[in-house]
C-alpha cells in the first residue's frame, strides 16, 4: 500500500521536485516499506524521534529535520542531518555551524519564510530573512550552507489564499537567488496543497498522510 501511493504522488509531479516523505510518528516497519520501494528522503519533526529512527534504520536515508528547530537539540542531529527545514534565526543559523566544525561537515539548512498570518506557524519575515542571508556573520560561516527556503501555508481549502501564499514565497525565493547560486530549494507543499505549490514554483513538497495514511498519537 504504501509503495503504491509513493508511486501514485510520483506520477503526479514532474521529475524536477524532490518528495520528502513525512514519517513522524510512523513506525520503522513503515519506514523500510516506503525505503524498499525506493523512497530514501524522510522528514521528522522531533530531534529525539528522528535520532532514534537513524540509529536503527538503512544509513542511506536522507534524513530531513522539518518541525520547529529548538537551539538546544541541534548538536543531536548534527552528525547526520541531510537538510534542516525550519531555521528562522540567526542564533540557531550559527549554533548549526559550530555543529558543523565539530562534525567536520557542511550542513545543508533552509531558512522558514512566514507565509500565513496564522499565529501558530514559525517563521521569519521577508526582511529578516534578507538580513540573515546578507548579512556577514552568516558570509564568515563555512560549516553552514542556506540551500533555500521553507514555507507553510495556512490551514485552508481557499486556493486564492494559498496561491497568494505560495507566490509570495517564490517571489522571496527568485530574489535571494539572484545573489547566491547556492540557493536552489523551495519546501513548500504537503499532502493537501502540493500540487498547487509546485504550480506555484515549490520543488520540494513534504507529504506524510497520502503516504502512511493518518498520523498516529
Amino acid at each position: 500500500m504504501i509503495d503504491s501511493n509513493i508511486n501514485k504522488i510520483l506520477s503526479k509531479i514532474p521529475n524536477t521536485v524532490e518528495l520528502i516523505a513525512v514519517s513522524k510518528t510512523k513506525s520503522n516497519d513503515e519506514i523500510l516499506e516506503a525505503f524498499n520501494s525506493g523512497q530514501i528522503s524522510f522528514g521528522e519533526n522531533k530531534i529525539q524521534e528522528m535520532v532514534k529512527k537513524q540509529e536503527s534504520l538503512p544509513k542511506n536515508i536522507k534524513w530531513h529535520m522539518i518541525g520547529h528547530v529548538q537551539s538546544n537539540k541541534i548538536k543531536y542531529m548534527s552528525s547526520f542531518v541531510n537538510l534542516i527545514h525550519g531555521i528562522d534565526s540567526l542564533k540557531a543559523l550559527k549554533i548549526v555551524n559550530k555543529e558543523g566544525v565539530k562534525h567536520q561537515r557542511t550542513i545543508n539548512c533552509l531558512l522558514q519564510l512566514k507565509i500565513s498570518k496564522e499565529e501558530s506557524k514559525f517563521g521569519l519575515s521577508e526582511n529578516k530573512l534578507k538580513e540573515i542571508i546578507y548579512s556577514e556573520d552568516y558570509k564568515s560561516m563555512k560549516n553552514v550552507n542556506i540551500k533555500g527556503i521553507m514555507a507553510m501555508a495556512s490551514f485552508t481549502s481557499d486556493s486564492d489564499i494559498l496561491r497568494e501564499e505560495f507566490m509570495y514565497a517564490k517571489h522571496v525565493f527568485d530574489e535571494i537567488k539572484k545573489s547566491d547560486k547556492k540557493i536552489d530549494i523551495l519546501s513548500m507543499g504537503m499532502s493537501n496543497d502540493f500540487q498547487l505549490a509546485i504550480e506555484c514554483g515549490s520543488n520540494m513538497i513534504r507529504v506524510g498522510s497520502l503516504i502512511f495514511g493518518a498520523r498516529n498519537y
